[in-house]
């Protein structure tokens, strides 16, 4: 198994020069302290705990899973004593408040930071995201006191979080969830129902799990309209943080799963179980989102991590592996055979890969800037903008970065050949620790429906319009030397044609946005990359590891980019091939 590598060196890359991290960080008014000297260090220690600490873990982690015993789950050997680490070195609470304990530090610099975790070992990062993500939401939502109480230790690892949405019955369907919030005479409430798919749920990694519920008061509105969202403790701590009762909730059972098997997925019991409101009733869907939102970027950075790892094996594969001849002749005459990674073949799989994680990465980076001008600036017609593009790119980043991711997966797979269907060379379990991305948090198919219903057809463009704008502008200004000016101009207009004629065509058949959503959240995304890909080609330095970079964005607009004249006229087709009889399935 080739041991994981993070890479710093396009990390720092993409920072300084693609992104310009240290004059926006200079320009965000309300982001303190942040220098390129104190990312590179971030960046540098974070890639040591990756592979020193996380990597180690990972297959062990695979092969031994968790057990359940009577409601109790024990996680593999050696998570608890790195869970702890990543608290303790504040890795919980990078991006966290710094009033309570966080590190306050700048997305665009975090998601490189989980990326590293990822290709580490995904099913104890996990863990570490759902707490920040449990934090994330409480920030944002909780009261003064729930802040001062539980912000702290989700920071510092003692306790950790959990998202508790899925039911047997309801699926993705959050409007038909069931338990129930009856408020008792205290003013607290007690939560009585049954969750499904609860990643942390229950473990032995923290001495206390806070578990976000979404529940329905009674007398509440039907539907999503109706629901409310509760804090629930596993442990009931008092004012100080001293645990005490054990709360009225268990697991019933962990889920047998295809991978990512280090990670504990619960079903949940709550039979009364003591919970406290998060904002106000009847929002608990809003303030969900929060937490849902930051999860769906992370799981998309998941895809994109999983892929990252995943193609260091195989291209370190390619280059030792010997068999067969090139093409053009013995390159190792010497050798009873050149190395598989002189056949057109493999180069092709791995460029794929390469074209798709460096431009994932940079989208990832993309998001993250906008974030931190929603969160850091003191400008609110630039706060309002960013908010609106972080809201149109987000479904794309996690279903476009987890689709790919896997399709990644399974090309570094096939580099090896038989070697990748067996457990010692390490990735087949990528493959399968990739494949969830894809389904939870929100499957893909739900991405590309909200990406064209929430997104683009509900104000009929005008952010998408504003998004292209954004990026002819950054290539007028910047790009006046690249090779790729004419390519991303063409798609960049192709990509404003076809949606302005499918926000035109919507309105007659409510079926048209579902039948082309998928392909129009792809044809986003590569748009969107070719903007990326050509800034790496300009920005990238004139010796070898610049020249690399400049050939991989050869590859991408010469065999990835075309794909979205394929994309467009496949939407252009609308609703045809669709009117399928349903007893024809």
């Amino acid at each position: 198994m080739y041991d994981y590598q993070a890479p710093l060196r396009d990390y720092r890359f993409l920072l300084e020069e693609v992104f310009g991290a240290d004059r926006l960080w200079d320009e965000l008014a309300n982001l303190y302290g942040v220098t390129p000297e104190l990312a590179q260090t971030v960046l540098e220690q974070a890639a040591r705990i990756a592979s020193g600490e996380l990597r180690p873990l990972n297959m062990r982690g695979d092969q031994q899973g968790c057990e359940w015993d009577d409601g109790a789950v024990r996680t593999p050997d050696g998570f608890p004593a790195a869970f702890q680490a990543l608290g303790e070195g504040g890795w919980l609470g990078i991006a966290g408040n710094p009033d309570f304990g966080g590190q306050g530090l700048p997305k665009m610099l975090t998601v490189l930071v989980e990326e590293m975790f990822y290709s580490a070992n995904t099913s104890l990062f996990l863990y570490a995201t759902l707490t920040a993500g449990a934090a994330y939401c409480i920030d944002s939502h909780g009261s003064a006191a729930m802040k001062r109480l539980y912000l702290p230790k989700l920071y510092d690892g003692s306790w950790a979080g959990a998202m508790v949405l899925t039911e047997p019955h309801a699926g993705t369907d959050l409007g038909l969830l069931r338990t129930k919030a009856v408020q008792g005479r205290d003013g607290h409430y007690q939560i009585t129902g049954t969750k499904i798919y609860i990643s942390g749920g229950e473990h032995d990694l923290a001495e206390n799990i806070i578990h976000l519920v979404l529940a329905r008061l009674p007398d509440s509105p039907p539907g999503s309209k109706g629901l409310s969202l509760f804090l629930v403790p596993k442990f009931l701590p008092d004012s100080d943080g001293k645990l005490g009762a054990r709360n009225a909730m268990h697991s019933q059972s962990l889920e047998h799963k295809m991978g990512i098997r280090g990670s504990a997925t619960s079903v949940m019991a709550y039979e009364g179980a003591t919970g406290f409101l998060v904002g106000k009733p009847n929002q608990g869907l809003a303030a969900m989102f929060t937490m849902m939102n930051y999860e769906r970027l992370s799981v998309g950075i998941q895809g994109l991590g999983l892929s990252a790892g995943a193609y260091q094996g195989a291209a370190h594969y390619a280059a030792e592996r010997r068999q067969g001849r090139s093409p053009e002749g013995a390159v190792a005459p010497d050798e009873a055979a050149d190395p598989i990674l002189v056949h057109p073949d493999v180069r092709r799989m791995l460029l794929y890969q390469r074209a798709h994680n460096d431009g994932g990465r940079a989208f990832a980076m993309l998001v993250g800037r906008e974030l931190d001008k929603v969160r850091y600036s003191d400008d609110a017609a630039e706060r309002e903008q960013a908010a609106r593009f972080v809201g149109l790119l987000t479904p794309v980043a996690k279903a476009f970065l987890t689709d790919r991711g896997f399709d990644c997966c399974v090309l570094a797979q096939q580099v090896y050949g038989g070697a990748g269907y067996i457990v010692e060379t390490g990735v087949e379990q990528y493959v399968r620790d990739a494949r969830i991305a894809q389904i939870y948090e929100g499957a893909n198919g739900i991405q590309a429906m909200d990406l064209i219903g929430r997104k683009v057809l509900r104000d009929q463009g005008a952010t998408l319009y504003e998004f292209l704008d954004v990026l002819a502008a950054e290539a007028e200004r910047d790009l006046a030397d690249s090779n790729h000016r004419g390519e991303l101009s063409d798609a960049l207009q192709l990509l404003r044609e076809v949606a302005t004629k499918v926000i035109k065509e919507s309105d007659k058949d409510a079926r048209l946005a579902g039948a082309i959503a998928n392909d129009f959240l792809q044809l986003l995304a590569l748009t969107t990359y070719a903007s990326l890909w050509a800034r790496m080609a300009v920005f990238a330095p004139k010796d070898p590891w610049g020249n690399a970079k400049r050939e991989t964005a050869a590859f991408f607009f010469a065999r990835i980019l075309p794909q979205t004249r394929a994309l467009a006229a496949g939407i252009e087709q609308g609703l045809a091939g669709m009117d399928y009889p349903d007893n024809y399935f």
